[in-house]
């Protein structure tokens, strides 16, 4: 016979067990908090260097060499050649650190002319131009070419001249050009120029290839623009060739459009750009031409774009302003590939700005003197300062300047917009384009997909466990309940591809039928339930307790079917044949396939097992004494459902729907595939909606790492994240207060 075990060995051993899984479920709990500390550690970590200030550092300052007068400065890519242009016809070539002089160039000027203007096309191409006194206009570019001997980069600048080295001729009188303004593409040049009398020549030269395309000729056009004999001031071209812009002194600017060169440049506006004794300073386009930069005699930019008005018109309207440099502001130049621009000022400070996120990024004295000229590298990480002596080389550190609180949460007026709104439109095709980062639109369509989600899926779900729990017989409970919960582990891949190929067309062809089975079923379960309760006892009787629920699935599925039928013939005879032409015409509501209705069907139908199945465990786990108490004092089964039932399983219901509600706030898949993705900021159940959690996923492959908007992207994970903090937090608040407030019961 075998030995008696020793109670003592069994009960330390039990002991031991205990504390061991004490210990792992411990250990497991911190494991679990400490990865989601490090998950949100990283995506701040991704996020935080967005708002680290601009910064700009001093490299070196050297005098100027040659005392002509300059006109125009520039530097190349990598910041370490810079350029002067002089008023003498000579182009010099520099070391920007320290100002040695690499080569000069003297321009194929005609003898005894001088320069009497100068024009910069798009910054992007290269190409320059200078006015001269005999009424002719000589084009040149300034190139680097880059090559590598011995694995050492070497970077050459060069001049060229795309038209040839004669000069154009653009004013029959040989008068001088005071003005100028050119834009020059691969097909057509526009010029335009001042003479002294103050006429304003416009000419327009397209390119023509022989049929061999041997041969290249250029068709000229010459006209003139209706001006008042106002002294001209600037003059700007949109690289587009289309708008012509003068202003004088005083601010005045006519805004021509001369898009059509068979007819006379026509004047879209005339308006004042300064208002009160203020003088114009500077004039110049942001990058894309589209907007124009404004300063003036008391240190204010302002910005300034066409808006569409009545009957489509362009107008030109007053955006907004950067006030912070305080004197004259001599110069404005524009980045090369972003919204961003840098000024100086009379007093010798420089101002770097961003006109999306109407950030002054920074303002810094640089000489004591005013500086004259910028030459801003198109990497916008170097630039070049002159004043009336020395030239200043400084290096920039200004990365993300698109992001500020404005732009990702306010509403901002956007190039090409009416008015100010909630825009995300994180890339384009072109350097032109304005990133607009708002995750307002997204934020709205992650709670707008949320909501129409517990719309359909808490009613369901919590009317289900309420019967499965209290109602159900112990049977019949024990198909249900597995049965739901299996739902949980379809993945949601299969029911998004099912709602967005499958569902949102069935939708849309039985849109009458969809909608009048919300009206039908639950009118119809009613009647169905009314007519079980008046059937004679003998009937009802056949059928055990906590099965009736079973009677009811035929009725669903007549009720489902009959309203489906009669969606074309509701159609045809209540909506004239088509109802998504009915609801734009009559409601002015637009329909897209892939709308809220389709996602909340899907979502919802995801949710429902989650908060099935904790609603019923907390419901089923409700003490039996209280509820046998509560008959035996006389209440029926329903009165002890709302009263005792409902009251003690509050708070495991109310985390049910807070769980429930973070899943659905979370939710990718179905969101990514059965919705449009647009990011309209719209609470139609017939719009569609791009979410936080959607947006990453479909952006995020795409995204350049490092950049703005790859880091935006992340500052979206942190959003998602807080917003499932703040749900469960309030969710853990409200379930801890109604434990306490009902746990004694």
């Amino acid at each position: 016979m075998s030995q008696p075990a020793n109670p003592q060995l069994l009960l330390r051993w039990r002991m031991l067990k205990d504390r061991l899984a004490r210990y792992a479920v411990t250990l497991g709990g911190l494991g679990v908090i400490a990865a989601i500390v490090l998950i949100f550690v990283y995506l701040v970590f991704v996020v935080l260097p967005m708002f680290k200030p601009a910064e700009t550092h001093k490299i070196s300052s050297y005098p100027l060499q040659q005392q002509s007068q300059t006109l125009y400065l520039a530097m190349e890519e990598q910041g370490e050649i810079g350029m002067q242009v002089f008023r003498s016809g000579v182009l010099r070539f520099f070391r920007t650190e320290d100002g040695a002089t690499l080569k000069e160039v003297a321009l194929p000027l005609p003898a005894g002319v001088k320069v009497m203007s100068f024009a910069e096309a798009d910054p992007a191409s290269g190409v320059l131009a200078m006015g001269l006194s005999n009424g002719q206009v000589l084009v040149f570019k300034h190139v680097y070419h880059v090559t590598y001997p011995n694995d050492q980069r070497l970077i050459t600048p060069a001049v060229e001249f795309p038209l040839g080295e004669a000069p154009l001729k653009v004013d029959e009188d040989e008068l001088p050009l005071l003005k100028l303004a050119l834009q020059l593409d691969e097909e057509q040049l526009t010029l335009a120029a001042v003479t002294p009398d103050q006429r304003i020549i416009l000419q327009h030269l397209a390119k023509e290839e022989s049929l061999l395309e041997d041969e290249v000729s250029w068709q000229a056009t010459t006209l003139l623009v209706p001006h008042p004999r106002d002294e001209v001031k600037y003059l700007l071209l949109d690289k587009q060739q289309r708008d012509l812009f003068v202003a004088t002194a005083n601010g005045e600017l006519s805004f021509y459009d001369i898009s059509d060169w068979e007819e006379e440049p026509a004047l879209v506006q005339h308006l004042p750009l300064i208002e009160g004794r203020q003088q114009l300073t500077s004039l110049t386009f942001l990058i894309g031409d589209i907007s124009l930069l404004v300063g003036s005699s008391d240190g204010t930019i302002a910005q300034w774009f066409p808006v569409r008005g009545e009957g489509g018109k362009r107008v030109l309207t007053h955006i907004r302003d950067f006030d912070d440099l305080k004197t004259q502001v001599n110069a404005i130049v524009p980045e090369q590939q972003r919204k961003g621009f840098i000024a100086v000022d009379a007093s010798g400070k420089m101002g770097v700005f961003h006109s999306t996120s109407h950030r002054t990024l920074i303002v810094e004295p640089v000489s004591s003197q005013a500086i004259r000229h910028i030459g801003l590298s198109p990497r916008a990480d170097a630039v070049l300062l002159q004043d009336s002596e020395r030239i200043y080389f400084y290096r920039i550190e200004n990365e993300y300047p698109e992001i500020s609180w404005s732009s990702l949460w306010g509403k901002v007026w956007y190039e090409s917009y009416p008015q100010p709104d909630y825009i995300w439109q994180s890339s384009s095709s072109s350097n032109d384009f304005e990133p607009k980062l708002s995750l307002v639109p997204l934020s709205y369509g992650t709670l707008k997909a949320a909501f129409y989600a517990m719309l359909i899926a808490i009613p369901l779900s919590i009317m289900g466990a309420i019967f499965t729990a209290h109602f159900m017989s112990s049977r019949m409970r024990q198909m249900v309940k597995p049965t739901i919960e299996i739902m949980e582990a379809l993945p949601t891949v299969i029911l998004g591809f099912l709602a967005g190929l499958w569902l949102a067309p069935f939708v849309e062809s039985h849109l009458p039928g969809i909608f009048s089975l919300l009206i039908l079923m639950p009118l119809g379960l009613l009647f169905a339930a009314w007519t079980w309760s008046v059937l004679p006892s003998a009937i009802r009787h056949r059928v055990p307790d906590g099965w009736e629920a079973a009677l009811l699935i035929p009725v669903v599925i007549i009720i489902g079917y009959v309203s489906v039928s009669l969606s074309p013939v509701l159609e045809t005879h209540l909506f004239g044949g088509d109802v998504r032409i009915w609801l734009s015409h009559e409601l002015g509501i637009e329909y897209d396939q892939r709308n809220a209705l389709v996602v909340g069907l899907a979502m919802g139908f995801a949710v429902i097992p989650t908060i099935f199945s904790i609603t019923e465990d907390a419901i089923f786990a409700v003490p039996k004494h209280l509820v046998q108490g509560s008959l035996a004092l006389g209440a029926t089964p329903w009165q002890t459902m709302m009263r005792v039932v409902l009251l003690t399983a509050s708070p495991g219901i109310f985390s049910a729907v807070m769980i429930g509600l973070g899943r659905a706030v979370g939710e990718t898949m179905i969101v990514l595939m059965a919705t449009g993705n647009t990011p309209v900021m719209d609470f139609s159940v017939f719009e569609g909606m791009r979410t936080l959690s959607a947006n990453i996923a479909v952006e995020i492959p795409e995204s350049e790492v490092g950049s703005t908007h790859y880091r935006v992207l992340f500052l979206a994970a942190v959003v998602l994240f807080m917003f499932t903090f703040i749900f469960n937090t309030a969710a853990e608040m409200v379930r801890q207060r109604l434990r306490k407030r009902y746990g004694n019961l």
